[in-house]
């Protein structure tokens, strides 16, 4: 007989480097996951996973809504990307308009979605890489290069403000984790980089923590390089850097 305690979690881009971490982390923890992939292929790694896949286009806004609505999710969580893997440098300058359109639109309608189906709680993935140039380490009050002569750096600075500011303006309780530069299996990085690096199975245990602790805010994720402070996510979340998901066998 199935709890009726058990609760529901709807991660869009299931698929994806962290997503599928995070999913093994959520399925352990016993919650019932439903998860969303663009790709038919794709399918059979969230079944392995023990997730109920949903192929939807998160543009689209109608099949999106009836999805979301269908799993009467508890909690939502966005972590949807369109970049090339390993952040091809040959594709990356369409890639950049791709992923900011995502994070506008994209966003958009997930937090609609989210918001038709009364989810309680939402956690969306950022970046820790868009801060304005200042004095480091970059704490979360630290300003985003929104105003940058660099046309690609304003861009992604924009669209990540205007996420954070649609996640954080829901009737949910919200959280915004912004990542550091990932790396580990699925990247495409093997070693850590410098300027703010997180593992993506630690980038995954932080949006595990911030669904079980209910924290609202903003979050730094990323190890500590002098660059960027997780200070906060150590404290308020008990983030570790140092979390890796244990390897089959």
């Amino acid at each position: 007989m199935q709890n009726s305690f058990v609760k529901r979690i709807f991660v869009a881009g299931a698929s994806g480097a962290i997503g599928r971490k995070l999913c093994r982390l959520l399925v352990d923890d016993g919650f019932l996951v439903v998860g969303t992939t663009r790709k038919p292929e794709r399918v059979g790694i969230l079944e392995s996973l023990g997730v109920t896949p949903v192929v939807v286009d998160v543009f689209d806004l109608d099949s999106l809504h009836s999805a979301v609505l269908a799993a009467q999710p508890d909690i939502v969580v966005h972590q949807l990307t369109d970049l090339p893997y390993g952040l091809d440098p040959k594709l990356m300058a369409e890639a950049r308009i791709r992923n900011a359109y995502l994070r506008e639109i994209g966003t958009k309608n997930l937090v609609s979605a989210a918001i038709a189906a009364r989810a309680k709680q939402f956690v969306a993935q950022s970046i820790a890489f868009a801060y304005a140039p200042s004095v480091t380490p970059y704490v979360e009050e630290s300003p985003l290069n929104v105003a940058s002569t660099d046309e690609a750096a304003a861009l992604s600075a924009r669209a990540v403000a205007g996420l954070e500011q649609q996640v954080l303006g829901g009737p949910f309780t919200a959280a915004v984790l912004r990542y550091g530069k990932l790396y580990g299996p699925g990247t495409g990085f093997d070693i850590a980089p410098t300027g703010g690096p997180v593992h993506v199975d630690a980038a995954a245990e932080a949006a595990r923590l911030s669904i079980t602790c209910r924290q609202s805010g903003i979050f730094n994720i990323a190890e500590e390089d002098g660059t960027i402070s997780s200070f906060k996510a150590k404290s308020v979340l008990g983030w570790n850097p140092e979390f890796r998901i244990a390897t089959d066998g």
